[in-house]
C-alpha cells in the first residue's frame, strides 16, 4: 500500500512567542509564506501593550496610542487586518497647544502646516505661535536647520544627549518646553535631557522635516481592541495561525528543531521561533550563546506611561485633543465615543502622561488631588463640573529608556542561533519604542527567517509586501 502524503509535514513550521504588534506581524507574515504557525500569548488578548479592557459600562485603552502619516509600516498592519476604516488621519496637522500662565491666564496656540514643501509647510504655524517670543522662533528655525542636516547614519549621535545638543544650537528653557519636549517627550517618552540624539534625530527629521505631510496624526476612532485584538485575532485565523491565549512559554528547548514548553506542558516544535515579547521575556528564554552579552538587555532600562482618566457630567473640551504647557498634564483626549459612554451629556477625558518616574506609583488619591485642580485651570468649565469617574492606568514598563548609548543594547532579530529570532520595538529598528517600530520589528523577523542565509531584503519604508 503507497503512503499517503500528508503536505502539511513538507510545510515549515514557525512558533511566535508573544501576541503583540511585533508577534502579529511575524505570525501573518510567516503564515502568508505557507509556514505553520502558532502564535503564543500568556495573556487572554492579543496587542501587547496597546489594548482595551472592560470597567463596568466603558471600554477603555489602556492608554491613549496614536501613530503618523509617516509610520508605514503600523499602517500597512492597519490595511492587512481590514481595519482602516477604524483609524482616523487628519488630512493635515494640526496640534491645539493650551499654555496657561502662573496668575491662570490662557493661551491657546496651534502647530499646523501648510501644503507648501519642508520646511516651509511649518513656516507660518511657527511665524504666529504664541507661545514662543520672536527671537524664540528663530532658535527653533536654527535648530530644526541643523537637525535636517544631521546624518541619521552616524553612530556617534547615539552617544550625544539631545538636550545637550539643542543647547549647543542656542535653544532655551522656553524652547525645550514649547516645542522640542513638547513633541519629543509624547514620541520618546523621555525628556530631552534623557534622549540620544540619534533617536530624536530620527523623530524629528523622519515626522516634521522629511515630508509636508509625514507628522499628521492618526488614531484608532474605535477601542483599540476592537483593532489589535479581534481584527488581528480574526485575520490570524483565517491565514491559518493557531493562536494560543492564556499560554505562556516557559522554556526554549534545541534539538534537531527548536522545541517550545508552554506552562500547561504542550511542547510544541518548530523550524523557527520568534521571541516577540518583552526585553525581559526574551531573555528569559534565550540559549547560551545565542547572544554575545545577553545580560546587556537589561542595560535598555524602561521608562513608564501615566494615564489618567477623568468622566465628568458635562463636555467641556469640543476638539478631539490638545497639549499642554505650563501645567503638569502633557496631552488631553476626548475619549466619549470611543468608549461607549452612555451617560447622556458626560464626556470622558483621558490624560497621557509620559516620562513620569516621579509619579507612576502615586495613589490615585494623590493623583486625584494633583490632576484635577489642573484641569481646573486648563478647562474652566470643569470647575462646575461633576466627576462622575476617576482612576488611572500605569504601563511601569510601558517603553525602553532612550538613553545616550541605547544603540548598542538593541540586538538585531537574527540570533547566533540557526532559526531562533527576536522581535520587539526594543529591537535595533532604529526607531524609538513606538507601535511603528513594533511592526518594523515583526517585518524584519519575518525577513531574517525567509532569507535565511541570505542577506535579508531591505523595504525601507515597511510597508506590507504585495
Amino acid at each position: 500500500m503507497t503512503a499517503r502524503h500528508d503536505p502539511d509535514r513538507a510545510r515549515p513550521t514557525a512558533v511566535v512567542v508573544g501576541g503583540g504588534l511585533a508577534g502579529i506581524t511575524a505570525a501573518l507574515r510567516l503564515a502568508e509564506a505557507d509556514h505553520r504557525v502558532t502564535l503564543v500569548e500568556s495573556r487572554p488578548r492579543l496587542g501587547g501593550l496597546a489594548f482595551s479592557f472592560r470597567r463596568g459600562e466603558l471600554t477603555v485603552d489602556n492608554g491613549q496610542h496614536v501613530f503618523l502619516r509617516c509610520c508605514t509600516a503600523y499602517r500597512g498592519l492597519i490595511d492587512r487586518l481590514g481595519a482602516g476604516r477604524l483609524v482616523d488621519l487628519q488630512p493635515r496637522l494640526d496640534v491645539p497647544v493650551l499654555g496657561v500662565s502662573a496668575d491662570g491666564r490662557r493661551t491657546l496656540g496651534r502647530l499646523r502646516r501648510a501644503g507648501l514643501p519642508v520646511p516651509l509647510h511649518l513656516a507660518g504655524s511657527l511665524a504666529t505661535y504664541p507661545h514662543l517670543s520672536p527671537v524664540d522662533r528663530l532658535r527653533v528655525v536654527r535648530a530644526a536647520l541643523a537637525l535636517k542636516a544631521l546624518d541619521l547614519a552616524d553612530p556617534a549621535l547615539d552617544a550625544i544627549s539631545f538636550g545637550d545638543w539643542l543647547r549647543r544650537q542656542g535653544q532655551n528653557a522656553a524652547t525645550l518646553a514649547a516645542m522640542w519636549d513638547l513633541v519629543g517627550v509624547a514620541t520618546l517618552n523621555a525628556t530631552a535631557d534623557q534622549t540620544s540624539l540619534a533617536l530624536a534625530a530620527m523623530v524629528f527629521k523622519t515626522g516634521l522635516l522629511s515630508d509636508p505631510g509625514a507628522s499628521d496624526i492618526g488614531m484608532a476612532n474605535v477601542p483599540l481592541g476592537a483593532i489589535h485584538h479581534d481584527a488581528a485575532r480574526a485575520e490570524l485565523e483565517r491565514a491559518g495561525v493557531r493562536v494560543l491565549l492564556r499560554s505562556r512559554a516557559v522554556e526554549l528547548k534545541q534539538a534537531e528543531q527548536h522545541a517550545v514548553r508552554l506552562d500547561g506542558g504542550e511542547l510544541l516544535t518548530a523550524d523557527t521561533v520568534v521571541l516577540a515579547g518583552a526585553q525581559e521575556a526574551a531573555a528569559a528564554l534565550l540559549p547560551a550563546g545565542a547572544l554575545d552579552r545577553p545580560e546587556r538587555l537589561a542595560e535598555l532600562g524602561h521608562a513608564p506611561i501615566l494615564n489618567v482618566h477623568v468622566v465628568y457630567d458635562r463636555k467641556l473640551l469640543r476638539q478631539p485633543f490638545f497639549a499642554a504647557l505650563g501645567s503638569p498634564v502633557q496631552w488631553v483626549f476626548d475619549r466619549t465615543s470611543h468608549s461607549g459612554l452612555a451617560v447622556p451629556g458626560a464626556q470622558y477625558l483621558a490624560l497621557s502622561q509620559s516620562a513620569v518616574e516621579d509619579e507612576i506609583e502615586l495613589p490615585v488619591a494623590e493623583l486625584r488631588a494633583r490632576y484635577l485642580p489642573e484641569l481646573e485651570r486648563l478647562l474652566p468649565a470643569a470647575k462646575g463640573a461633576e466627576v462622575l469617574d476617576f482612576f488611572v492606568t500605569r504601563e511601569r514598563t510601558a517603553t525602553f529608556a532612550p538613553a545616550p548609548g541605547t544603540a548598542p543594547l538593541r540586538p538585531t532579530a537574527r540570533t547566533k542561533v540557526p532559526g531562533l529570532l527576536l522581535a520587539g520595538s526594543w529591537t535595533a529598528t532604529g526607531w524609538p519604542a513606538t507601535m511603528e517600530g513594533a511592526v518594523r520589528s515583526g517585518h524584519a523577523a519575518a525577513d531574517a527567517a525567509l532569507t535565511a542565509g541570505r542577506r535579508p531584503v531591505d523595504r525601507g519604508d515597511g510597508r506590507w509586501p504585495r
